[in-house]
């Protein structure tokens, strides 16, 4: 298992199996279960104006290189459903997603990709494309309101708020390239303890204040210290 920063994701290029769709402009986590559900990818002049999302499931194991290789072909993303620009993805949208590329929904399994543990192979495998059948029309409307997807982008920056007072921000997520699950926040101490970044389990996030941009952890600024410390 290998980890790395979504930093590091964000501007890789993006290739599928007939040339290459774009680069990957954002990423798109969830606060519920912590895994990176989408690379949020520019098409550039290709699509020009576009953006489209990639979901791990269509990730293989990567070789070693800046490029994200997936397994898909240029014309089917260019048939996808796309994605507003800084508008937020619904469950619906979401839905729409997996029933156009086949693959399971992440949210209606106890694993953390729904059927399994991980995303590429086999959770699509193991259940194929999705029923479209109104029950799961219904479950997707009524989860609608449920998504927790959020902007890596816009997270970062952050002020993060210890139980006995503030201390730094934010400064980047840790993800494991297998799974895709988050591993742990970057979170940059200057304010309190210049030049440290430590490294913050998503189940020590108490609350994440969206309209504030704040985020509250459930240590207090002696347990921060001794957390361990972020690899630069």
């Amino acid at each position: 298992m290998r980890r790395k920063v979504m930093q590091d994701i964000r501007g890789d290029a993006l290739v599928a199996r007939d040339g290459k769709v774009g680069s990957v402009d954002d990423v798109y986590f969830d606060d519920e279960r912590w895994a990176v559900r989408y690379l949020v990818v520019d098409t550039g002049g290709w699509l020009p104006g576009r953006k489209v999302l990639i979901s791990p499931a269509q990730v293989p194991p990567q070789p070693a290189g800046d490029a994200i290789q997936v397994e898909l072909t240029r014309e089917q993303v260019e048939r996808a459903p796309g994605v507003e620009n800084d508008a937020p993805v619904s469950r619906i949208m979401e839905a729409a997603h997996a029933r156009y590329y086949g693959y399971p929904y992440y949210w209606a399994g106890p694993y953390l990709w729904g059927v399994a543990p991980v995303a590429y192979g086999s959770a699509a495998a193991e259940q194929g494309r999705p029923r479209e059948d109104e029950e799961q029309r219904e479950m997707a409307e009524q989860r609608a309101r449920e998504s927790h997807l959020r902007s890596s982008a816009e997270v970062v920056g952050y002020a993060i708020r210890a139980a006995d007072g503030e201390l730094g921000h934010v400064e980047d997520f840790v993800v494991e390239d297998d799974s895709w699950k988050i591993a742990g926040m970057v979170v940059d101490t200057r304010n309190w303890l210049p030049g440290k970044k430590v490294l913050v389990p998503p189940s020590a996030i108490a609350d994440i204040d969206w309209e504030g941009r704040q985020v509250t952890v459930a240590m207090t600024r002696e347990e921060l210290k001794r957390a361990p410390e972020a690899a630069s």
